[in-house]
């Protein structure tokens, strides 16, 4: 089969080669790879950034869909020509994680996505929702879940409530519309002047430009009538955090998601001992709370954001796309 592997570290050797096709277990299930999404993560692993030292060769990328191709002998819930999400902690199937859940995941321990085909375990596939193409479903099994499972999950968001999401990453966008379609008020920040009425063209009600207001916790409060937001995602970590734990109101909740600009952070803890606010790390969710995603996607015809779509020849253009971070919702290579 087809796939791209990363021989040295680095964009420049993702190269398009030939590797065996996968066997299938008894409780497998092989899936032919349609698209793929890409994710920071993604850009670390192959750049060696994050330090993990995966071993050479290897085949990246975290987030994918496909059709089922075949079935192990004890499958009885996937047949031949199934739509999937392919998961990406993979046995992750319900409640809460686990060492042996949190132990393997796709594009990271195991092999990623961008291969023509992979096997996946039966019981952590959820079907790709009927509303969606496989370019527009692929950024779900991460980007959207992490959303979703912050704030429906953890923060248990109410309508009326107001959220602060931050960037135009895959994350951050699938949390603007998941906040909309569930009666909360958004407020979003970015640095581009240009992606600003792209925004609020998604459903910002307000928008600060962070360049403009460094301090942006302020113009938060100034937005929402003199106090924080209940709920904010920081993407980006180090240079973020403490504007996020200032952008809240008492009780307010923190999710910790990303780690753009450092995963190291120094931060003042008094505001956030004083007004009792919710500091949370999580890291993508479970195969229930996707299956849940799928029917909220479906009954609102809620529409995940794309940048732009390359061939699978064009892995290494999307990846520098992908690090120039320019673009507006998520990169998709398709096969």
């Amino acid at each position: 089969m087809q796939a791209i592997q990363l021989e040295n570290y680095g964009i420049e050797n993702l190269k398009l080669t030939e590797v065996p096709t996968p066997e299938v277990g008894e409780n497998e299930v092989l899936v032919r790879t349609t698209a793929v999404s890409l994710q920071y993560l993604d850009l670390l692993t192959v750049e060696n950034s994050n330090g993990l030292n995966i071993p050479l060769p290897f085949i990246p990328v975290s987030e994918g869909v496909g059709v089922v191709e075949s079935v192990g002998k004890n499958v009885t819930r996937w047949k031949k020509g199934d739509r999937v999400l392919i998961p990406f902690v993979t046995h992750w199937e319900a409640g809460r994680t686990t060492p042996y859940h949190n132990a393997l995941r796709t594009g990271v321990q195991t092999s990623g996505t961008l291969a023509e085909f992979t096997v996946q375990p039966e019981n952590t596939l959820v079907r790709t929702p009927q509303n969606l193409t496989d370019e527009e479903a692929t950024s779900l099994s991460v980007a959207g879940l992490t959303a979703w499972a912050m704030l429906v999950t953890q923060a248990d968001i109410k309508a009326g409530q107001t959220i602060l999401v931050q960037g135009s990453g895959g994350v951050s966008l699938s949390a603007l519309q998941i906040a909309k379609m569930s009666g909360l008020k958004v407020i979003a920040t970015t640095g581009s002047k240009e992606k600003e009425q792209k925004l609020k063209d998604l459903g910002a009600d307000e928008v600060i430009n962070y360049k403009d207001f460094p301090q942006w916790s302020n113009e938060v409060k100034r937005l929402n009538n003199g106090t924080g937001v209940d709920i904010t995602l920081d993407v980006a970590g180090n240079e973020t955090i403490e504007q996020s734990i200032l952008s809240v109101k008492e009780h307010g909740f923190v999710g910790l998601v990303g780690f753009m600009s450092g995963s190291k952070l120094s931060f003042d803890v008094f505001p956030l001992i004083m007004n009792y606010i919710r500091l949370q790390g999580y890291s993508v969710g479970n195969a229930q709370e996707l299956g849940d995603l799928v029917n909220a996607i479906e009954k609102n015809n809620l529409k995940p954001v794309i940048d732009s779509v390359y061939g699978i020849d064009q892995t290494q253009e999307a990846f520098r796309k992908l690090k120039s971070g320019k673009a507006f919702g998520k990169i998709i290579i398709k096969f």
